[in-house]
């Protein structure tokens, strides 16, 4: 790791004796970054300093580079996350994390990638609830999913209850009640946010998917209608699953801490 003004001062609290040495190789370990040639520089200390993985975002990256990045990455701090994975990528990232005796876990809905060198994520006691309004929701649903999984929480699901069978919404939320938060994905007109926040006292966090026809489709009335919501919600942007999940995710870790 390169010199640091921070991890000098850090040096120096400790010789001082103003910090334990846990404490300071805890600080140091993340301001950790790896260069990787001129393509990418990898942040190794994310999950110290936010309390969430490592997470690459594989659309417009060469499949080779993508490789690289992620088994270094998963190499070095033991973890990472790929999202919006292609079925061509996920090939290129298999055989090289094979190669490095790394574990691969590839969930096709959310087009999602994990792969591990260690341990899995610790449990927090934080839970998540995640649901959508029709099937072609879910696959930012699972995005979320993951990536709350990842941060340690217990993710519940409920899966096509939307506002166009509202009937369907009630008996699905009761398995859902003791979650620290929500996670509601919707697209065409994106109504079922702001009925689900009229029903919970938990934050809610509402994800404007992608579906719809014509004018204001692709998600973009959704994200205007939950712009606009009379309850209380909070919003991310179009198709956002990862946004959502990690949000969701340090909300319900707090809400679980004693």
């Amino acid at each position: 790791m390169p010199n640091h003004r921070v991890v000098s001062d850090i040096l120096a609290q400790y010789k001082n004796g103003e910090i334990a040495l846990e404490e300071a190789a805890e600080a140091i370990d993340g301001l950790r970054m790896e260069q990787i040639g001129d393509i990418a520089c990898m942040d190794l200390g994310r999950t110290i300093r936010c309390g969430m993985p490592e997470v690459v975002l594989a659309e417009g990256k060469d499949p080779a580079h993508l490789a690289e990045i992620a088994v270094r990455h998963a190499d070095s701090a033991g973890r990472c996350v790929i999202t919006r994975i292609s079925p061509e990528q996920v090939e290129g990232v298999k055989k090289l994390a094979g190669q490095k005796g790394i574990a691969t876990d590839y969930r096709q809905v959310g087009r999602i990638m994990i792969l591990g060198n260690g341990p899995g994520p610790k449990p927090t006691g934080g839970i998540v609830a995640i649901i959508t309004a029709g099937t072609s929701d879910i696959r930012v649903a699972e995005e979320a999913k993951v990536i709350a999984e990842e941060m340690g929480c217990v993710v519940k699901t409920a899966y096509d209850v939307g506002a166009a069978g509202i009937h369907r919404l009630f008996p699905a939320l009761k398995p859902l009640l003791s979650a620290h938060a929500f996670i509601v994905c919707a697209g065409r007109e994106g109504t079922l946010p702001s009925v689900v926040a009229g029903l919970v006292d938990k934050p809610v966090i509402g994800v404007p998917v992608s579906v719809g026809y014509g004018y204001m489709g692709e998600g973009r009335a959704a994200l205007a209608s939950m712009l606009q919501s009379c309850s209380v919600i909070s919003v991310v942007n179009i198709d956002a699953g990862f946004t959502a999940g990690a949000f969701a995710a340090r909300i319900a870790n707090l809400g679980a801490q004693p």
